[in-house]
C-alpha cells in the first residue's frame, strides 16, 4: 500500500507541466483528434503552464520575504504558524487514505459526467490533494478510512458543482470559454460571490468603480497594469522595510507578473481550444447537444490584472488582520502568496472592481484565519503522524489554504458530530 502511495506522490511531483500535456494528449486522442494535433495541443498547454508557474514563482519568491519583513516589523507573536500549501499537501499524502483518493476521485467525476450531475471534466489531478486532506482530517478524528473517503467525495462533489456554477463567469469575465475551476482553495471562497452582490447594493459604495479599465481611463498611462504592479510592489517593499534598491526590485517583479501572466494564459487557451471543441463535438454526437467544461488549475485566472492587484493589496491587510482579530492565533506566512488563487471567484463576481474585491476578500480571509485557528490542533496532530518537521519555535501549525478552507471546515464539523 505504501508503495502505491509513493508511486502516486512521485507521479504528482511531476507537476502540471508534465501531467497536463499527457492528459490533454490522451483526451485529444479519445475525442477523435489526429495524434499530431492532439500532441501539439498537449505540448502547447504544457509550455503555457511552464510560463505560468515561472511567473507564479516570481510572485512567490518576492512576496514571501516581503511578508516575513512585515511580520518582523510589526513584532507579531502568534503561536500557530501558517505552513503554506506545499507542506499541507505533503501532510495529506502521508495519510493512509491517500492511496484511494485519486482513483476514487476519477471514478466519481466520470459517474457524475455520465449521469449529467456535472458538466466539468476535471483534469486538475494534482489538486486532488485538497480532497486527500479532507479525507485525512476525518480519518484523524474517526480512525475510519470509509468515513475519510466519504468526506473526500462530498468535498469533490461540492467542488465540481461550484465549478459548474462559476464556469459562465470564467467565460464572460476571464474570457476562458469551456474552462471551469474546481481547485479546492478557490471554491472555498465561492460564498464571497454572495457578499460581492451585497456590497454592490450598498449606497455610495456600489458606485466606486475601480476595475482596471476604469483606472486606466482615469489615470491614463499610469493606470495600466504594468504601472499598477510597479506601484503595489513598491508599497509592499516599503511596508516590509526594504532598502531602496530592494523596493525597486520587488516593484519590477510585480510589474513583470502583471504583464507576463495574461500572455501565458493566452498561450494556454491556444492549446486548450482544439481539445475543448473536439470534446464538445464528441459528446454532442453521443449524448445530444451538451455543454462540457474542462476543469483546470485556478492559475489560469491569474491572467486578469484585477486578480493580482487585489491579492497584492490583501497581503498586508492579512498580516494586520492576524494582529487585530481577537481570538486569532494563526501567523500568516506560507499561504500569503496563495491569495491570488483564493480570490479569483470574488474578483470575477465583482467584474474586476478592485475596491469591492478587497472588501469582500478581507472578510473572507478573516473567516479563514478563525477556521485555521480552530483546526490547528488536528492539523498539528496530522503533521506529527506524518513526521513533519515543525517550524522552529512553533507549537502548532495550520494553513490559510486548506486549514482555513470553509468547505473543508463545514464537512469536518459534520463528521465531528458523530466522532
Amino acid at each position: 500500500m505504501q508503495g502505491f502511495v509513493n508511486f502516486i506522490q512521485a507521479f504528482l511531483d511531476l507537476g502540471a507541466t508534465v501531467i497536463l500535456p499527457i492528459v490533454i494528449f490522451l483526451l485529444g486522442l479519445f475525442f477523435g483528434q489526429k495524434p499530431g494535433k492532439a500532441f501539439r495541443s498537449g505540448l502547447t498547454i504544457g509550455v503555457a503552464f511552464v510560463g505560468i508557474f515561472l511567473v507564479i514563482d516570481l510572485l512567490v519568491d518576492n512576496l514571501g520575504p516581503a511578508a516575513q519583513g512585515m511580520v518582523e516589523r510589526l513584532g507579531v507573536s502568534l503561536n500557530v504558524i501558517d505552513v503554506g500549501w506545499p507542506a499541507t499537501s505533503s501532510i495529506a499524502w502521508a495519510s493512509v487514505v491517500a492511496a484511494f483518493v485519486i482513483p476514487l476521485g476519477l471514478v466519481v467525476n466520470v459517474v457524475m459526467l455520465l449521469t449529467k450531475t456535472t458538466k466539468t471534466m476535471n483534469v486538475d489531478i494534482w489538486n486532488f490533494w485538497h480532497y486527500t486532506f479532507m479525507a485525512a482530517m476525518v480519518y484523524a478524528i474517526s480512525g475510519s478510512i470509509i468515513q475519510g473517503l466519504i468526506a473526500a467525495v462530498i468535498f469533490q462533489i461540492v467542488a465540481l458543482k461550484v465549478a459548474d456554477w462559476t464556469a459562465p463567469m470564467m467565460s464572460e469575465f476571464y474570457e476562458l470559454p469551456g474552462v471551469s475551476i474546481a481547485t479546492g482553495s478557490t471554491i472555498s471562497y465561492a460564498p464571497g460571490i454572495f457578499l460581492v452582490k451585497l456590497v454592490q447594493k450598498v449606497p455610495g459604495l456600489k458606485n466606486w468603480n475601480a476595475d482596471p479599465d476604469t483606472i486606466q481611463k482615469r489615470f491614463g498611462i499610469f493606470g495600466e497594469s504594468i504601472f499598477i504592479g510597479l506601484f503595489l510592489g513598491v508599497v509592499i517593499g516599503a511596508l516590509a522595510g526594504y532598502s531602496v534598491g530592494d523596493i525597486i526590485e520587488i516593484g519590477m517583479a510585480m510589474a513583470a507578473v502583471m504583464v507576463l501572466m495574461p500572455r501565458m494564459v493566452k498561450i494556454l487557451m491556444e492549446g486548450l481550444m482544439p481539445v475543448s471543441e473536439s470534446a464538445r463535438e464528441w459528446l454532442n454526437k453521443r449524448f445530444g447537444d451538451r455543454e462540457i467544461y474542462i476543469g483546470l488549475d485556478a492559475a489560469v485566472a491569474l491572467g486578469h490584472p484585477a486578480v493580482i492587484s487585489t491579492a497584492l493589496i490583501l497581503v498586508p491587510i492579512t498580516v494586520v488582520l492576524a494582529v487585530i482579530l481577537p481570538g486569532n492565533a494563526v501567523l500568516p506566512f506560507g499561504d500569503l502568496a496563495t491569495i491570488p488563487f483564493i480570490v479569483a471567484f470574488i474578483v470575477g463576481a465583482a467584474r474586476g472592481n478592485i475596491v469591492h474585491s478587497v472588501i469582500v476578500g478581507t472578510i473572507m480571509i478573516a473567516i479563514s484565519l478563525y477556521i485555521a485557528t480552530d483546526v490547528a490542533p488536528v492539523f498539528t496532530q496530522m503533521a506529527a503522524n506524518a513526521n513533519f518537521d515543525m517550524p522552529e519555535g512553533s507549537a502548532r501549525i495550520s494553513s490559510i489554504d486548506q486549514g482555513g478552507n470553509i468547505v473543508n471546515w463545514i464537512i469536518f464539523k459534520l463528521f465531528s458530530l458523530f466522532n
